[in-house]
């Protein structure tokens, strides 16, 4: 029996997490792995119809909803569906072809925020083999950064403006260490 990929969820880390280094190496134990697992089942849909249909309703490898989307009204994500469904997205060549497409497409909707946006175009672009190569900032990511002194007024950032600890992730990963430890960011001196 194939065993399912976890959902992720931005859990509390564990442990003393002093520096930089101990944040990404506990990313890197703890969570890469369930990462790439759920970008997996995204990747592994049989068809685009299929991936887009699953990333814009927010399902989770477990088939319920992707716990980064429960407050958002089930109209609004079929909406969601429909839309990207009717657009091309096939064409898009590269991550960020794909996340502004998608942003024009359903940033309108009710309750659809940056967030949800990147969501769905990561998930999409799992399917299309486009990953993000800069490091999108929204809710908890952006927080992240600006514990770092980063990304004020930005959308994005280049992974190479983060420390050289973050080197180690890819802008994806690096995108969810923000999030997953953007607490644990403001109380690390990272200079």
């Amino acid at each position: 029996m194939e065993q399912e990929p976890p959902v992720r969820r931005c859990l509390p880390p564990a442990g003393d997490l002093s520096t930089l280094r101990d944040i990404v190496d506990e990313y890197i134990r703890r969570k890469q792995l369930p990462a790439a697992l759920e970008l997996q089942f995204y990747a592994g849909q049989p068809t685009l119809a299929d991936a887009i249909d699953v990333a814009a309703l927010c399902k989770a490898p477990n088939g319920k909803r992707h716990p980064h989307q429960n407050r958002i009204p089930p109209a609004s994500l079929a909406e969601a569906r429909l839309r990207l469904l009717a657009a091309d997205l096939g064409t898009a060549a590269t991550f960020d072809e794909l996340h502004d497409a998608v942003a024009a497409l359903i940033g309108d909707l009710w309750m659809v925020a940056d967030l949800t946006i990147y969501d769905i175009a990561h998930r999409i672009g799992a399917h299309l083999g486009l990953a993000p190569e800069r490091v999108y900032l929204h809710r908890g990511t952006r927080v992240g950064a600006r514990a770092l002194g980063l990304g004020r007024g930005r959308a994005t950032l280049e992974l190479r403006d983060l420390p050289p600890e973050f080197h180690r992730l890819t802008a994806a990963e690096a995108e969810d260490c923000l999030c997953i430890y953007k607490d644990r960011l403001r109380e690390v001196d990272a200079t």
